[in-house]
């Protein structure tokens, strides 16, 4: 039996669901400002549903995104409020709250899924070493999430390990039950080119279940802690075009908490110790993968305790932090 990091599942899919807020100026950094309660509510949902780390709703939150709408001017409240959302959810979830950390969340940049859109290394750079100035004083560890080459998961890994804080890498993937992030890159390359930064563990996200299943021993490969959240998505095309989520794609709706929880764990028995759900997986998915976890003997413990691997000290903060 294993020692399993539970993380929570999709937020801003799930605060659209829940909101009369069907078309948010700023995505999902709209609640943020509009609904900060459901934000909280969510978060706390997911603490009730047994997760111990809180991915802050900051996926939009970005320069990059909300300069496309004309108010980057916003990302500073964004950011500092997505923060104080989740922490405010670990507090008032009392005891159960205890050993939650909460994760810092440096997405994509300049659209999620297309390779072809990261723009250069120090473009990238210097916008997630912002998000990182932002995110640091309230947040426990750092997710690159939905990395889709590793040319844009460098940037936001270099950032972020210039705080000093654990750095959780999660790469997507081509929703066909392979093991190639978007970028056509395999795992094993894309970590190669990864390999001087401290990473604290490997994960992939944001892609169908299937192929985090082809992933996960990949990712175990990498000698890293490692483990999959998974979507809930219909196949995500490789030409899909970012801001029209809505449109594009559709939720599987066999995919129940039940089916969910299954996947979960096969990924623990081939080596996962992190597991979760991103878009359209909800607290009620999250729950059913606690319950089946437990009922097979596993045991579901906070970030701090993954495995030690083989780590290199941390580059020291950059000077130019903005």
């Amino acid at each position: 039996m294993a020692n399993i990091v539970l993380i929570d599942g999709g937020m801003g899919q799930e605060l659209l669901h829940r909101s009369s807020n069907k078309n948010p100026k700023r995505w999902s950094a709209e609640y943020l400002l509009r609904e900060p309660d459901l934000v909280r509510e969510v978060h706390l949902d997911y603490i009730d549903a047994g997760a111990r780390v809180l991915i802050i709703n900051a996926y939009s939150a970005t320069y990059s995104r909300m300069r496309r709408i004309g108010v980057d001017d916003d990302v500073p409240l964004l950011q500092r409020t997505a923060c104080e959302l989740a922490l405010a959810a670990r507090e008032a979830a009392g005891g159960a709250g205890s050993d939650v950390a909460i994760a810092g969340c440096l997405p994509p940049l300049n659209g999620s899924y297309r390779a072809d859109r990261v723009r250069d290394f120090s473009v990238n750079l210097a916008e997630y070493r912002q998000l990182v100035e932002h995110q640091a004083p309230h947040v426990d560890l750092f997710i690159c999430e939905t990395m889709s080459s590793a040319v844009e998961a460098q940037a936001a890994a270099t950032a972020a390990c210039e705080s000093g804080k654990p750095v959780w890498v999660g790469w997507t993937l081509q929703d066909d039950a392979c093991a190639l992030l978007r970028s056509g890159e395999t795992i094993a390359a894309a970590h190669a080119a990864l390999a001087d930064l401290p990473l604290a563990a490997v994960l992939a996200n944001c892609t169908a279940p299937e192929s985090v299943s082809q992933a996960i021993p990949e990712l175990v490969a990498t000698g890293r802690p490692a483990g999959g959240y998974a979507n809930g998505f219909t196949p995500i095309p490789l030409d899909y075009m970012p801001g029209q989520t809505l449109k594009q794609l559709g939720v599987r709706r066999e995919l129940t908490p039940a089916v969910y929880a299954t996947f979960g764990a096969g990924w623990i028995d081939d080596g996962a110790t992190i597991v979760g759900g991103c878009c359209e997986v909800t607290p009620g998915h999250i729950a059913a993968l606690r319950d089946h976890l437990q009922a097979a003997g596993h045991t579901l413990v906070p970030a701090t305790a993954l495995e030690p691997t083989r780590q290199r000290s941390a580059p020291p903060p950059a000077s130019n932090a903005r």
